[in-house]
């Protein structure tokens, strides 16, 4: 069948506008546009015929939307006034009626279904086109700033905002501060109990004052002009711990930002200046994506201290046979009883990498440990009831607790936690 076989079967079929007409064989004579194609083809159709060239006024296919263009990239234009962005994407939602239109004309000039080019595909390319002159951004079929959604059926443009992204590593150099907001267990959150203020919090709804999330993110939503924020950090330390050394890798990302033009350097001294002391953030960079991924499931090593309290004196030689003991062994721990209400309980081996540790006195020692990540470094040292083996408190056959807990480093398994891949340049 060739392409003026086609013409004539679809013009037989009822008003096809050229649009639609040319979308049949769309993927002939690269360089032209459908509407162009379908107006070629009706003229030779005439001019064989030796009848009056007659360009439809209406089309049963698309009932007018390959008229529309222009008028679906300007209401786009509009719906983006707000936001600044770089990249976008333009989707089109087809009512069922249009698709089966589609299918039928294609049936009609015994095409297969999926020959030439959907309405849905066309409206894409075309209205995506000209909107990226118009507003001068780049498409990106990935993951864009801001994706269109052009929907047929109810006659309105749909705007998605994906979200903005903030990296970098934080300090916690105060205790009692969680990662992220803590809601009350008595209220629930909600700042009251039985329509009262809640005594457990002050009404405030959450169990801690502050936490690094709400210490670092407001800035950054600031800056983006954005609706909210969430934090993900690279796994997390207790409460009562301090974060030092190279600090914990986090992003915090940004949901609804109307701005993208963000100085990290600039943000990083308004976020330091926000936290007052109590946090420290370092190394902030935008990242792509994917990095949002690479912190949240980040299984990273860490460097401990502790400071450990034993209930009986303890020589420097047994401290050390314990410790030497723990060096380069696999442990066994079953869900801590202290976090056992929320995790699965099931036993998990982890390795110590290395541990190094001195008496300060006979029923005091400060501890440092390299281990593998989702080690529980308290109960390494306790031993938990038995729940831990090995532990220094079942070697030296004397309880110890950890009564001061600081992390001084957070990094790759076997490397530095290394992110220069998923950061956005001045080339992207």
């Amino acid at each position: 069948m060739t392409v003026l076989d086609i013409a004539r079967d679809a013009i037989a079929t009822g008003p096809v506008c050229d649009a639609c007409l040319g979308r049949l064989v769309a993927d002939r004579s690269f360089g032209l546009s459908n509407a162009e194609r379908g107006r070629a083809l009706r003229t030779t159709v005439a001019l064989e015929a030796d009848e009056p060239y007659e360009p439809p006024e209406e089309c049963w296919v698309c009932e007018g939307e390959s008229d529309r263009i222009d008028i679906w990239t300007d209401r786009a234009v509009q719906a983006v006034t707000d936001y600044e962005f770089d990249t976008y994407q333009v989707g089109t939602r087809v009512p069922p009626m249009l698709e089966e239109n589609d299918r039928l004309l294609r049936e009609d000039v015994s095409l297969a279904e999926d020959a030439g080019e959907q309405l849905k595909s066309e409206l894409n390319r075309e209205v995506g086109k000209r909107f990226g002159q118009e507003v001068g951004a780049e498409v990106d079929f990935g993951r864009p700033d801001i994706q269109l959604l052009l929907d047929l059926g109810t006659d309105e443009v749909e705007l998605q905002v994906n979200s903005a992204f903030v990296y970098g590593r934080y300090r916690k150099l105060e205790r009692d501060i969680p990662q992220t907001k803590w809601p009350c267990n008595e209220c629930g959150g909600t700042g009251l109990k039985r329509g009262a203020e809640c005594p457990g919090c002050d009404g405030t709804g959450f169990r801690y004052d502050e936490s690094v999330e709400q210490l670092t993110a407001p800035p950054v939503v600031e800056a983006y002009e954005g609706e909210s924020a969430t934090f993900h950090g690279a796994g997390r330390e207790d409460v009562d711990a301090l974060m030092l050394g190279t600090g914990r890798p986090f992003v915090i990302e940004v949901e609804d930002p109307h701005a993208r033009e963000v100085d990290p350097a600039q943000l990083e001294a308004e976020i330091n200046e926000f936290a007052d002391g109590k946090v420290e953030v370092t190394d902030l960079a935008i990242p792509t994506y994917e990095m949002v991924e690479r912190v949240k499931q980040h299984d990273a090593a860490k460097t401990y201290r502790m400071a450990v309290e034993f209930d009986e004196p303890v020589s420097e030689e047994e401290l050390h046979e314990a410790l030497d003991a723990l060096r380069g062994a696999t442990i066994t721990q079953r869900t801590p009883q202290r976090v056992d209400h929320r995790r699965a309980d099931i036993d998990r081996t982890r390795e110590v990498y290395e541990i190094e540790g001195e008496l300060d006195d006979e029923a005091h020692a400060t501890v440092e440990l390299d281990g593998e990540g989702g080690l529980y470094v308290k109960e390494l040292v306790s031993g938990d009831d038995g729940r831990t083996e090995p532990s220094l408190s079942g070697l030296l056959g004397v309880d110890a607790v950890v009564t001061a807990l600081d992390v001084l480093a957070v990094e790759g398994e076997n490397e530095p936690f290394a992110i220069e891949q998923f950061l956005q340049t001045s080339d992207d």
